[in-house]
């Protein structure tokens, strides 16, 4: 265990460094949700979207929930470039735990993540969001978790295809129905009822819901419970699928 956490610090270092060196990468990750906050959150202000809170209340949980989505599904992209420039060759060489090259670079990205998590919620601040310390630190959480879980697919799916033309495709089909059945820019309880109910049939829809509720004070509600267990289920199932993936491409 002490040797897998070793390892696992030194590749988070070695990927947290080149991060560090673009500040490019570090703020444009965060630049979608942002937009969305500044000119879209402005026109839901009079509006009754939920029973309890805000607007700004409704809309940043799903706008974090947003970040993870979209930030970690691609993270994949840089292992296919690894793999093409030989650098995943040359790890596999080294005695590194074949588990830490995994924890390493998920770590990272989970850093990342709520770091620009982070960044949006003081700029909803500014713009008028009002919600309890508790609930802001519930959503990176969440937050957290969904990078976990989906930043591990997503290096998953990189290992099993050639080229970023393959992977691309992939990415988009799965993360676009997942953001419209979510409910992360309205609540689906403002949809037709069969729609409805084919959103509860989406993970990330609990979790935004579990956020939703923090971000109004109800911590120990339904909603949050779902969405943890949903949360840590989803993070413990996609890691073991990338365990495997790495373990399979490194025999």
């Amino acid at each position: 265990m002490s040797s897998v956490l070793s390892d696992t610090a030194l590749i988070f270092g070695r990927y947290a460094r080149q991060t560090l060196r673009s500040k490019v990468q570090m703020l444009f990750g965060v630049l979608m949700p942002l937009l969305y906050l500044l000119f879209f959150g402005p026109l839901l202000t009079k509006l009754p979207l939920a029973s309890e809170g805000s607007s700004w209340q409704v809309l940043v949980p799903g706008l974090l929930l947003q970040l993870a989505l979209f930030g970690a599904s691609f993270c994949g992209f840089a292992i296919i470039l690894e793999k093409q420039y030989g650098v995943v060759e040359r790890m596999r060489v080294t005695p590194v735990s074949r588990l830490a090259l995994l924890l390493g670079r998920v770590l990272r990205d989970t850093v990342l993540l709520t770091f620009q998590a982070g960044l949006l919620v003081l700029v909803a601040l500014v713009m008028g969001l009002r919600a309890p310390f508790g609930g802001i630190l519930i959503g990176f959480a969440f937050v957290a978790a969904t990078a976990v879980a989906l930043s591990s697919l997503s290096y998953a799916l990189a290992l099993k295809v050639a080229s970023p033309q393959e992977f691309g495709p992939v990415v988009n089909a799965a993360t676009m129905p997942t953001m419209l059945l979510s409910g992360l820019m309205l609540p689906m309880a403002l949809a037709p009822g069969w729609l409805d109910v084919l959103s509860r049939f989406m993970p990330l829809r609990h979790l935004v819901d579990g956020v939703r509720a923090a971000y109004v004070g109800d911590y120990i509600g339904t909603p949050v419970l779902y969405g943890a267990l949903t949360a840590a289920g989803l993070a413990a199932v996609a890691a073991a699928v990338c365990t495997r993936a790495f373990r399979e491409a490194a025999a």
